[in-house]
């Protein structure tokens, strides 16, 4: 994405996290919706390692950019795993090369955002008719909502015995019954167009939904890519919301160097954590067992990223604070890692269960 931090550089920081950022518009022109997309698919072929690295770097710039543009970058990354499943009808790579050639951005509209709900628990429903389904529900909230091309979400489908059975589908932002309603209300983080998706009777053709194929509390190959993608490169955009902040108090040469020495060891601390997990991915170690280490290495990111930030925004003091916005609002945005699903509580007993020889199963 060749100039687009000199870009984002320009804009003062208040300007990039308003509801009507222009970084969004920067990352598109830049190149960014391909970052992920494999070669052969004409992106740029970044790998995990690689892309938790760009979205440090721009999270530390820009933090609604970075947490927007992971949605798409997640969303994106489902679908090329897709296309090399035997679950592929084909019409992915196509879909793919569109992103990657167009610019398309990519909205995830996954279940999110409820205390205790997480991505198998979706909020969107699906009714049978002739030749696909008809979709209800909303998602809220629901980043790059203003911008996106595509969306990608969750769905109950009805099956023949009764139940249910969840399905990822892709809708195009002009399909008819797709509205988008204001409801991002706080200034944190409020550049990443996070507002409601309404569905209202929305059609779906069959050829565009992905049934889940593992059973009850299960995930199945799809999902788990997803899953593990999403959990690292979130992570890693509050990981760059606090670099900016430890940059700024070690740049500055504030506090002692036993005190920056500390807010740098505890920062760096969780990137090893997340690079590992990135490095074990990349090298095509992306079971059930990666999702775990991806979840396990989150948390515990979660946990040394708020000592950083604590501790740089003491160093950088009060007169810091008081005479720019941006101390605040990097610190405020990076309260942002715990809401991100699963919920810890929700992920001890499967983990523990996981820990005794048991598949990871989330609710």
């Amino acid at each position: 994405m060749p100039g687009l931090l000199d870009r984002l550089a320009g804009v003062p920081l208040t300007e990039l996290e308003a509801p009507r950022s222009p970084a969004v518009g920067h990352f598109r022109q830049c190149g960014g919706p391909a970052l992920v997309i494999p070669e052969e698919y004409g992106g740029c072929g970044a790998d995990p390692l690689q892309a938790m690295a760009v979205t440090r770097a721009l999270a530390s710039y820009a933090p609604s950019l970075a947490v927007a543009t992971t949605m798409h970058h997640f969303s994106v990354a489902t679908l090329f795993s897709l296309a090399a499943s035997v679950q592929s009808g084909g019409m992915e790579w196509a879909l793919l090369e569109g992103v990657a050639e167009q610019g398309l951005l990519v909205a995830s509209g996954f279940a999110e955002g409820r205390p205790g709900q997480g991505i198998l628990s979706p909020t969107m429903t699906a009714r049978k008719t002739e030749g696909g389904y008809l979709i209800n529900g909303s998602k809220k909230p629901c980043s790059l909502s203003r911008s996106m091309d595509l969306l990608t979400a969750s769905a109950a489908l009805p099956t023949a015995d009764g139940a249910t059975q969840m399905a990822v589908l892709l809708i195009p932002r002009q399909t008819e019954g797709l509205s988008v309603h204001p409801f991002w209300a706080s200034q944190a983080l409020a550049g990443a167009e996070s507002d409601e998706i309404r569905l209202t009777d929305v059609f779906v053709d069959e050829q565009l939904m992905m049934p889940n194929t593992a059973g009850p509390g299960e995930l199945d190959e799809l999902q788990t890519v997803g899953l593990i993608w999403f959990e690292l490169l979130i992570s890693s955009c509050y990981l760059g919301m606090v670099s900016g902040l430890v940059e700024r108090a070690v740049d500055q040469c504030r506090g002692s160097e036993p005190d920056r020495a500390r807010a740098l060891i505890r920062l760096e601390a969780a990137a090893q954590l997340l690079e590992g997990v990135a490095r074990r991915v990349r090298d095509g170690e992306i079971g059930n067992d990666g999702l775990a280490q991806a979840l396990v290495a989150r948390y515990a990111a979660q946990d040394a990223l708020g000592d950083a930030r604590d501790q740089a925004v003491e160093l950088l003091g009060g007169t810091a604070f008081m005479t720019t916005s941006d101390v605040a609002v990097l610190a405020a945005a990076s309260h942002g890692i715990g809401f991100h699903p699963p919920s810890r509580s929700s992920f001890t007993r499967p983990y523990l269960a996981h820990a005794a020889g048991e598949p990871l199963r989330l609710a």
